[in-house]
């Protein structure tokens, strides 16, 4: 049995591809299911977040390519295409993949604590799928001690970087007084309150949620301070947005270039920041087009991410050694359930025996012989079975000076090895 992780993440692949493979959260279970049908394939689990998708495996000897074959027939996507940007890794190295990703050493943005929580929703979803069974479960199990160890033992965590935090900075840098900015935030996700509370903390001038479930955008909005509008009513608002910064679910974008377009003529070219941190994207690419309109993807984001990293690097490196160790403690796990334990045909090969020979004195007394001669045959007869094949091998050992042998049957069965004798 082989544990596997393959996928593509920002490092690998074009947001375009990675917009096309995402799972979407009500498709992940079917796609569980569909993917643990594959033949050879015994667990499934797949991570897919605005900046990766992966699935994590175990599969049959022969059937290492499965997962990567379904992923891309799944998506119709061709595999050479595929193959072009996906990573594998296989056994320790999938191990430690998964790893780095819940630390969050694989972000965008290093040490960003949201990834933890994709993980724990990706293992939510396989448990709710039923397909994991031990390996993967341990595996998660030991995924979040470890991620848990790394936040609670170093400054990974230190300084408030993330994804969202980014895109405020970057709005900073383009608008140097954000007191003095009006804010449109599309959608009402977990990214998009980080983002609504860095905008909080930056005093912006004025604020506006908007959602396609209204309640939602009116809670986030009253928690900051902001007014909620409808997601069909965003073209009204559009103009009075200097800063738009979008994330939603949607499979596909809610903002087109003709609303856009619209927004900077009512504005009187005054120029429009927008940042899109969807996977699938929010805004329509067309829109960076438009003169006056400044267009960020979260590709993008990569130019800006450095800052606020500098004591996380340290950090990271105590995180790859506490790693590293928890790879090596996974793997010695793994390990055993290659191997068969013996006690199991040891015993059932000793009542055999115990069993033929009973018969055998249960004769004896019934053709006439006392009991005492047929428990003597019993006991006699039982000990020659049990002790003639290891009394064989151990003979055979000591005659080609098998020490390691000779001293591993002195522990397994309690006796006093040479050294022992020769100090008596």
């Amino acid at each position: 049995m082989a544990l596997i992780a393959l996928g593509l993440n920002h490092l690998t692949a074009p947001v375009a591809l990675r917009e096309r493979v995402a799972f979407p959260a009500t498709a992940t279970g079917p796609a569980l299911a569909e993917l643990s049908a594959q033949p050879g394939v015994r667990e499934a689990a797949i991570l897919s977040t605005c900046n990766r998708t992966e699935l994590y495996c175990t599969v049959e000897p022969g059937a290492e390519a499965a997962p990567a074959e379904w992923l891309g027939h799944h998506h119709e996507v061709t595999r050479p295409h595929l193959d072009e940007f996906l990573y594998r890794h296989h056994d320790a190295a999938a191990v430690r993949h998964l790893f780095r990703v819940a630390t969050g050493l694989e972000s965008m943005v290093l040490g960003e604590p949201q990834i933890l929580g994709q993980v724990k929703d990706a293992y939510a979803l396989a448990r709710d799928a039923h397909t994991l069974k031990a390996p993967l479960e341990r595996l998660f199990q030991n995924t979040f001690a470890v991620a848990k160890r790394v936040r609670s033992d170093t400054r990974i965590g230190a300084n408030p970087v993330s994804v969202a935090f980014t895109a405020v900075r970057l709005a900073e840098q383009v608008f140097t007084d954000l007191a003095q900015a009006c804010v449109l935030l599309v959608g009402a996700g977990d990214t998009i309150e980080l983002a609504a509370r860095h905008l909080a903390e930056a005093r912006v001038r004025r604020l506006i949620v908007a959602n396609r479930t209204l309640d939602n955008a009116q809670a986030l909005a009253t928690r900051f301070g902001g007014y909620a509008v409808a997601l069909a009513d965003l073209p009204l608002h559009l103009a009075e947005a200097d800063i738009v910064i979008a994330s939603t679910a949607s499979p596909v974008p809610v903002l087109e270039r003709q609303a856009v377009a619209a927004a900077v003529e009512a504005r009187r070219r005054r120029p429009m920041f927008l940042v899109d941190i969807a996977v699938p994207r929010d805004i329509d690419p067309a829109v960076a087009s438009l003169d006056d309109v400044y267009l960020y993807t979260i590709d993008d984001l990569m130019q800006v991410i450095d800052e606020n990293l500098r004591s996380r690097r340290e950090a990271a490196l105590q995180a790859e050694a506490m790693i590293e160790l928890s790879v090596g403690h996974f793997m010695d796990w793994w390990g055993t359930l290659e191997l068969r334990n013996p006690v199991g045909d040891l015993r059932s090969a000793a009542q055999a025996s115990r069993d033929e020979v009973l018969a055998k004195a249960r004769r004896m007394i019934a053709n006439g012989r006392s009991a005492d001669e047929a428990l003597a045959f019993l006991a006699d007869t039982l000990t020659n079975k049990l002790m003639h094949a290891p009394s064989a091998n151990l003979r055979s050992a000591a005659l080609r000076g098998d020490a390691e042998l000779l001293h591993a049957a002195s522990t397994l069965f309690d006796l006093p090895d040479a050294a022992s004798r020769r100090e008596r």
